[in-house]
């Protein structure tokens, strides 16, 4: 008789995906669906699904959506989603934010470079990019959340005032998007090198920690966080 081995924590992926289901606050949609444009909500998150006109929020690869939840508890009147393309990662966040009666947070299940076919043009207010993988070697450059494309992916999606926000432990990352920034002319509005050691840090930043956040502060890594517009 043939062994069969299951993958460990499949099961658990398997339950949550089907959890992932019931939650209102989760968006599964394919990626034909996607691509297609056949999302209803597309320039009307805050009309339909959130039901007022307050400030969309979103946190690109936002895995467990640590960092979402934490946002829409601090700000009430700020409307947050999460999107990652790992659905059992949000699965938590999305639990977290059903059991805790938190209606101003959703996730949706899809890859960052299809944002323009999830958010209509001017929908979003600010984005924030939490802790990416920095893709140091030369041939994954295309895949840094911060390079040329991905900026004007995100503009194409921002109100005109909107602004960027990215908290990495990466040196590498952070050293990368600020040369990338300056020699391109768009506007830094903040840069810090080590938000919990620096004075003048935003609360916002160090108020709210992921688990991994934590993990790299009990081995004094530094967390470094830059705040930018994206120019016309």
């Amino acid at each position: 008789m043939p062994k069969i081995f299951v993958k460990v924590g499949s099961k658990n992926k398997l339950k949550r995906f089907r959890e992932n289901e019931t939650f209102q606050n989760v968006f599964q949609p394919t990626r034909e669906e996607v691509v297609g444009d056949l999302m209803p909500l597309k320039g009307k998150w805050n009309s339909d699904f959130f039901k007022n006109d307050n400030p969309l929020v979103l946190e690109l690869g936002c895995g467990k959506g640590e960092y979402s939840v934490g946002l829409a508890e601090k700000y009430p009147n700020k409307n947050f989603i999460g999107i990652d393309i790992k659905g059992a990662r949000f699965w938590r966040g999305a639990k977290t934010a059903v059991e805790d009666g938190l209606h101003n947070v959703a996730f949706v299940r899809t890859q960052i470079e299809l944002i323009n076919h999830i958010f209509a043009e001017g929908e979003v207010d600010e984005i924030w990019i939490t802790f990416p993988d920095p893709q140091i070697k030369y041939k994954r450059t295309k895949h840094r959340m911060t390079n040329s494309e991905f900026l004007k992916l995100y503009k194409k999606i921002l109100k005109k005032d909107g602004v960027v926000n990215l908290k990495t432990d990466s040196e590498f990352m952070h050293g990368y998007t600020l040369g990338l920034l300056h020699g391109e002319g768009h506007e830094v509005l903040y840069a810090n090198h080590n938000v919990y050691k620096n004075e003048g840090s935003p609360e916002v930043v160090t108020s709210i920690q992921t688990f991994y956040e934590k993990q790299y502060l009990e081995i004094n890594k530094a967390i470094t966080y830059i705040r930018f517009k994206i120019k016309d």
